[in-house]
């Protein structure tokens, strides 16, 4: 199987209860709060490369992560910081990966018309007027796979990383098959 590179992996979270944002950035060295453009506080984290946005609700969203265990510790930093503010925060947060986005390369060029025309157009959108790349919506695992000429593929959507894995192969067996893929690993 070829080489799949996370980009991104964006998590939610449930940290505390009600959280004063105006409190929480005054004090919060680096972070941006700026209430009439958007609800919550941003707080960007160098390591792991990470911005965490902070609601009034007590939800935050991790995004830009590298890997899963990077939206753990981002996430648990933002945690402790607030502990250590005297905010009332969860001992333990609830966290929820939403979505994985990661990149690959199959193993040929890909002709999308063959393809469009081949896997039919109930999961796919091809418009290459618009876009470059084909756009097939996999049932299972419930990902979308964003496919181009060049081979390069993207997946978003999943929760998991076996989600990702099985797309992949299952594209490329779907592909092998109905001959559009030469070399498939």
């Amino acid at each position: 199987m070829a080489e799949i590179i996370i980009v991104n992996v964006v998590a939610s979270a449930t940290i505390g209860k009600e959280l004063m944002l105006q409190d929480i950035a005054f004090q919060l060295e680096g972070s941006e709060y700026d209430q009439d453009r958007f609800p919550g506080l941003i707080y960007k984290l160098a390591e792991p490369k990470t911005a965490v946005l902070i609601f009034r609700s007590g939800k935050v969203v991790c995004t830009g992560a590298r890997s899963i265990p990077d939206v753990y510790v981002a996430i648990n930093k933002v945690v402790d910081k607030l502990r250590d503010m005297d905010m009332p925060v969860l001992d333990e947060p609830i966290i929820t990966i939403q979505n994985i986005v990661a990149t690959t390369t199959l193993s040929s060029t890909l002709n999308l018309i063959q393809i469009a025309l081949s896997l039919g157009f109930d999961h796919i959108e091809y418009e290459p007027e618009a876009f470059p790349g084909l756009v097939y919506r996999m049932d299972d695992p419930k990902v979308v796979l964003l496919l181009f000429g060049s081979g390069k593929m993207v997946c978003v959507g999943a929760r998991e990383i076996n989600d990702i894995k099985n797309a992949v192969r299952n594209i490329a067996e779907e592909l092998s098959t109905a001959g559009l893929l030469r070399n498939s690993n």
